[in-house]
C-alpha cells in the first residue's frame, strides 16, 4: 500500500491569457512513513505539488491517489471531509487563530467533526500539546507565544486528526536556526514514534538533512530522487520515459 500515489498529474494556470504550466507528467509513489522532502528553487512547482497531495488543489490532468483511494474526481466537499481525517497541515506562518488559546487551536481542526466528542477533543489537545513539550502553556494565545512554540502548537494542531500524512510548506522559514532544529527534530522524532508520514515543501538544507527520501523538482518536473543511505544521498536522475513511475 502506498500512502500517497501521483500518477501522470499536470498542473497548468491561465495567467492572463497566458497558460503557464506548473507541473509535468509527474509519477511518484511515496510508502508510508517516510519522512520526505520535496526541494526545489522558488517557482519550481515544488508548492504546487504539496498542494495537489494535499488535495487543497486538483490537477488539470491525471490522477492523485491517497491511501490507495482516486481522490481527482472529489467534490469539494469531499476533498474537505478527506483533509479533516487523513491531512495536516504544518505552515510557514502558522496560522493559528489569535483569538484562540493553543488548546483551542489544537483542538480546532476537530469542530466539525461529528465522530468526536467533545471529551475527546479536549482529550486529544491536552494530549498532542504535551507531545509538544507545550502543556504549561495551553492557556495561551499566540501572541504570548514564542515563533518555536507557535510551530508546535501548529505540528499538535495537524496531529489531532489523527493523521496518516503531515504536510509541512517551509516550515522552519519564519525561525531562527536553533528554534528551526529544535522543530525538525521534534517532527522527525514524531515521525519515528508514530509511523506518521511527512512531507515537506522545502529549499532549507536543514530540512533536507534530516530527510530520508528526497524529491528534487526543477521547472514543474521531477529531476532527481534521493535516498538516504546511512550519512550518505543515493540519488537517480529522472529524466526517463513518461510512462514510468518514481518510487520513494
Amino acid at each position: 500500500m502506498s500512502v500517497v500515489k501521483i500518477d501522470h498529474v499536470y498542473k497548468d494556470y491561465l495567467l492572463g491569457d497566458q497558460k503557464v504550466l506548473a507541473l509535468r507528467d509527474i509519477n511518484l509513489t511515496f510508502d508510508p512513513g517516510v519522512f520526505l522532502a520535496i526541494a526545489g528553487p522558488s517557482g519550481s512547482g515544488k508548492t504546487t505539488l504539496l498542494n495537489l497531495i494535499g488535495c487543497i488543489d486538483t490537477p488539470t490532468s491525471g490522477k492523485i491517489y491517497i491511501n490507495d483511494q482516486d481522490v481527482s474526481g472529489k467534490t469539494p466537499d469531499q476533498l474537505a471531509d478527506l483533509r479533516s481525517r487523513t491531512i495536516g497541515f504544518v505552515f510557514q506562518t502558522f496560522n493559528l487563530f489569535p483569538v484562540l488559546t493553543a488548546a483551542e487551536n489544537v483542538e480546532y481542526p476537530l469542530l466539525q467533526r461529528r465522530d468526536v466528542s467533545g471529551a475527546e477533543r479536549k482529550k486529544r489537545g491536552a494530549y498532542f500539546l504535551d507531545i509538544v513539550g507545550l502543556s504549561k502553556y495551553a492557556g495561551h494565545r499566540p501572541n504570548q507565544l514564542s515563533g518555536g512554540q507557535r510551530q508546535r502548537v501548529a505540528i499538535a494542531r495537524a496531529l489531532a486528526i489523527h493523521p496518516s500524512i503531515v504536510l509541512a510548506d517551509e516550515p522552519t522559514a519564519n525561525l531562527d536556526h536553533k528554534t528551526g532544529e529544535e522543530i525538525l527534530n521534534l517532527m522527525k522524532q514524531i515521525n519515528q514514534s508514530f509511523g506518521t508520514t511527512f512531507i515537506f515543501s522545502t529549499h532549507d538544507k536543514r530540512v533536507i538533512s534530516k530527510a530520508d527520501r528526497l524529491v528534487r523538482v526543477e521547472d514543474g518536473e521531477v529531476s532527481e530522487l534521493g535516498v538516504r543511505i546511512d550519512s550518505h544521498w543515493s540519488l537517480v536522475p529522472q529524466r526517463r520515459p513518461a510512462s514510468s513511475s518514481a518510487s520513494c
